[in-house]
């Protein structure tokens, strides 16, 4: 193991599956190293080889997804990449099921539901569980399997409330990771992932290793170009050039897994404020448009007192080519958000900063338009930046996955919440 480097100390093997180790680290409380072995298996290791470089391969995909997910938002045991071949993670109680959600049928979901043509589309994706047994062929079980089993790890133990934290999950890291891949333009057939719970949070997570063992991948949506660990799994017969094709598989997934990171879809919001004194009102949008990762603007310009410097303040924006939101922050009568809606291809919201005597009156110069005007009225600074992130998520899968991950995390938060208080309430 000389390749890990030499600052990081060794602990005791913590376990070992088929194709990584996983190791304590002495120097930094609860975490562990997660070591690739240059191994690939199917069928439970029933068919098993050494294929050179893959530990590094499968490095670079599980650090680049997990990096993914953690910047959307997602909760991860991922904290970072140590050397081309391991990484350091949060040392977790495995929980003992692969998750699975599928959007087509294929594989062994037709082999358990015949008459199911391959193919078939799951809307919304399709979540199965298995429970890891080997000697049983990890067999299909039910959420009432699992709660019934009434497993504990980490003192966390496993109820309805975690069981359906983790089916939420499945389906929103599938749904991010099948957004990030469409720019490539390859589909996400299905994905298997694993979760446990943080020794020292007591948080279920998201943990194991999500490489290109994990899902299928077909380029196009084409199965025959298949670049996953199936053209594996359908090798006739394993020879040195058949093993050659497989990496070349995985390299190509290395690749560009790393470019799950990046976009090449630009977008800002410029914020237009009436006046100065609306500039707490509007920072507030801007932090907000930050956590997206959402450029912001912000500039003063009044449509009643300079509407000439209004517009060219918006042609400057419309000249540059970059797609632009408009927010229009104007107390008591609002002219600038509806002067701007009528004179831009560009969308314009409202986010009026209202004040306590008069806002109940002033509030209408943003609802009740001219026709012809399409500017909606958000009275939330957080809301009218969540609105710019929902337009710019069409095109910017990075955006869309964090909008995603909100949405789950608030979903989750709710869940824990009832959780405790009915616990407090028996």
């Amino acid at each position: 193991l000389l390749f890990i480097s030499l600052d990081l100390k060794l602990g005791k093997k913590v376990n070992e599956g088929k194709t990584k180790e996983v190791y304590e680290l002495p120097d930094i409380p609860g975490c562990v190293l997660m070591q690739s072995k240059d191994q690939i298996t199917a069928g439970n290791a029933a068919r098993k080889d050494r294929m050179e470089g893959k530990a590094a391969i499968s490095n670079t995909t599980t650090s680049c997804v997990f990096q993914l997910l953690q910047e959307a938002g997602i909760k991860t045991a991922f904290v970072r990449k140590q050397s081309d071949t391991a990484f350091i993670a949060a040392h977790c109680e495995m929980i003992p099921i692969e998750w699975v959600c599928r959007r087509i049928a294929t594989g062994s979901f037709l082999k358990r539901n015949p008459g199911v043509k391959e193919g078939y589309k799951f809307y919304p994706p399709k979540i199965e569980m298995f429970y890891k047994d080997d000697a049983n062929n990890d067999p299909q079980w039910s959420e009432e399997q699992l709660i019934e089993a009434k497993f504990c790890f980490a003192g966390l133990t496993i109820g309805q409330t975690e069981v359906d934290i983790m089916a939420r999950s499945t389906q929103a890291i599938f749904e991010i990771l099948e957004k990030s891949w469409q720019p490539q333009n390859c589909t996400l057939v299905d994905l298997k992932i694993e979760f446990g719970v943080n020794i020292l949070t007591k948080e279920i997570v998201l943990a194991d290793v999500i490489d290109n063992d994990s899902w299928r991948l077909w380029p196009s949506g084409d199965r025959s170009q298949q670049k996953d660990k199936q053209s594996y799994r359908d090798l006739k017969e394993v020879t040195p050039e058949a093993l050659q094709m497989v990496k070349r598989n995985f390299e190509w997934v290395a690749e560009r897994v790393e470019l799950l990171l990046k976009t090449k879809s630009q977008g800002r919001v410029v914020v237009l404020m009436g006046s100065p004194s609306d500039l707490s009102h509007c920072e507030k949008i801007k932090k907000a448009c930050a956590a997206f990762g959402i450029p912001c603007e912000l500039r003063v310009t009044s449509a009643h007192k300079g509407p000439d410097e209004t517009l060219r303040i918006k042609a400057e924006y419309e000249g540059d080519g970059i797609p632009t939101v408009f927010v229009a922050v104007a107390g008591r009568s609002n002219g600038l958000g509806p002067v701007m809606s009528g004179n831009t291809a560009y969308p314009v919201v409202n986010c009026p900063p209202l004040s306590a005597d008069w806002g109940t009156q002033d509030v209408w110069s943003s609802l009740r338009l001219p026709s012809g005007l399409g500017c909606p009225t958000t009275l939330s600074p957080e809301g009218a930046a969540q609105f710019a992130a929902q337009i710019f998520g069409l095109n910017n899968h990075l955006v869309w996955a964090k909008l995603r991950s909100n949405m789950l995390n608030t979903w989750i938060s709710l869940k824990q919440a009832d959780k405790k208080l009915r616990e407090c309430t028996l």
